[in-house]
């Protein structure tokens, strides 16, 4: 992994393929951003709008250069019971304020909390994240007119076989022209982006939301704004981490938490939904060769003129070109030798793979499931740690010699008051924990239990070996413990 390379040269190291890749994008996001807006149930034109602005500022001002961000469906799923219940002004000034929640998050430097998800929860995260987009164009492959199935066939041949001839222009968008164009030529009858809803034909203004300023006013948009605030990083984040994975790069998660921010809180001021990060588009931009920031700014500047200014000529294209780019772009993202390897993993990485992906698959969250892999991990590692504590006990001359090594947390605390034969009665104890480390309450409250069921059956007790850090954990947490008895 090798840093991101500099502010203006993230802007100007590869601007042929930006703007082409960009290009790309911004014809994909287009039916996604109308259909986010039905899920929340608000005008097209918000999740437009919002596409837009979020694309330009995390362009700017986001941490990671090529990655995509937009409205989602993480996000949209979030906002139907507000919208339903208060309408379109509220969801504006829950976005708002999501962005500043967002922006608090980056200022705290809380994006290093990243490091503890496992590559296991990201094989998981990357294999369903296939899975979805993969459903997520059965509508269009469901109850269509039957010549839908040989043009999608046409352009996931287009993109699989144009890169042998040049990979100067982007199969993707070479397979979006081909099809358009033949549609129109042959007077094709298929699906297409304008039958996914209008386009707006006027430019974004700055308004403020139309809400009274009051305490109601926040009870009623925080629970909201918290929700979308936290799916929308741990999204973002996790995209991140797979484009810093796959271009071998490492990029500021920090600057991405309050570029998120910035983004949010723009999009709710010119009338526009809160979103995240795109993955299935930021795999476009990649695999179309975008590689630095003006890909996403460009792709955003094209919605907003593919929809305003070009309307008619966008909504007849199919949307069978643009489910074959999703397919092909599915299908490379699957991690298929995490399935075809499975017996050479170890049981519990695997679980923790297959957890992730089915929660996420029901859920069609990628958030909860992630969570779940994240939580499942963390109770296999503790497992794991508590089997590495050991003990050796040793009678020598009237005094019993306890010898810990290992780790002692609240998943070995128990092992710990196992290994004590609280029926024998030497004149001495030696509890010897030099080669141990205490780290919770849970493992002080064990030591002193012991301790005092030792003493009360009139033995010396000693411990020792204790290193600075668990000698100050003790001393710290000794009257804690004690009030809690």
């Amino acid at each position: 992994m090798i840093p991101s390379t500099s502010y203006a040269r993230q802007w100007t190291g590869n601007v042929r393929g930006d703007l082409l890749a960009g290009v790309v994008v911004a014809l994909a996001l287009i039916p996604e951003a109308i259909a986010f807006s039905l899920i929340a149930g608000v005008d097209p034109k918000v999740g437009l709008y919002a596409s837009f602005a979020i694309a330009v500022v995390t362009a700017i001002a986001g941490g990671r250069p090529a990655m995509i961000s937009a409205s989602t469906a993480a996000t949209a799923v979030l906002m139907v019971t507000l919208v339903r219940d208060h309408g379109l002004q509220y969801l504006l000034a829950a976005s708002i304020l999501a962005g500043v929640i967002q922006i608090g998050i980056g200022a705290a430097r809380l994006g290093r909390m990243m490091r503890f998800v496992s590559r296991s929860v990201m094989t998981g995260f990357v294999n369903s994240l296939a899975i979805l987009m993969t459903l997520s164009q059965l509508p269009e492959l469901w109850g269509v007119a039957p010549l839908t199935y040989p043009v999608v066939a046409v352009g996931v041949a287009i993109i699989l076989l144009f890169p042998r001839i040049t990979t100067a222009i982007p199969a993707p968008l070479i397979c979006v022209l081909v099809l358009t164009l033949g549609a129109q030529a042959l007077g094709l009858d298929l699906r297409t982006v304008g039958d996914k809803g209008a386009l707006p034909d006027t430019l974004p203004m700055f308004l403020l939301p139309d809400i009274p300023l009051t305490f109601e006013t926040l009870k009623i948009i925080l629970p909201y704004s918290a929700a979308i605030a936290i799916v929308g990083l741990l999204e973002s984040l996790l995209t991140q981490n797979l484009l810093d994975d796959m271009t071998e790069t490492v990029t500021s998660r920090d600057r991405e938490c309050v570029g998120q921010g910035l983004a949010n809180m723009t999009s709710g001021f010119i009338g526009g939904m809160a979103g995240c990060a795109v993955i299935g588009q930021s795999l476009i931009n990649i695999k179309s060769g975008g590689r630095g920031r003006l890909s996403c700014f460009f792709a955003g500047v094209m919605v907003l003129v593919f929809c305003v200014f070009l309307g008619p000529w966008v909504a007849q294209i199919p949307m069978a070109a643009l489910v074959a780019v999703m397919l092909v772009i599915a299908a490379g993202t699957f991690d298929w030798g995490s399935i075809l390897n499975i017996r050479r993993i170890p049981v519990s990485s695997s679980i923790v793979m297959l957890a992730t992906m089915g929660i996420v698959v029901w859920t069609h969250n990628l958030a909860i499931g992630t969570l779940a892999g994240v939580f499942l991990s963390g109770v296999f590692f503790a497992w794991k740690i508590s089997h590495l504590f050991t003990v050796d006990s040793v009678l020598e001359d009237g005094v019993r010699h306890y010898r810990f090594e290992g780790q002692m947390f609240f998943a070995s605390a128990e092992t710990f008051m196992r290994a004590f034969d609280f029926h024998e009665r030497p004149a001495r104890v030696v509890i010897d924990l030099t080669r141990a480390h205490i780290w919770d309450i849970s493992s002080v409250a064990a030591l002193k239990q012991v301790v005092a069921r030792l003493r009360r059956g009139g033995t010396e007790v000693e411990v020792t070996g204790m290193n600075r850090a668990t000698q100050t954990l003790v001393d710290r947490l000794g009257p804690s413990v004690d009030a809690a008895k």
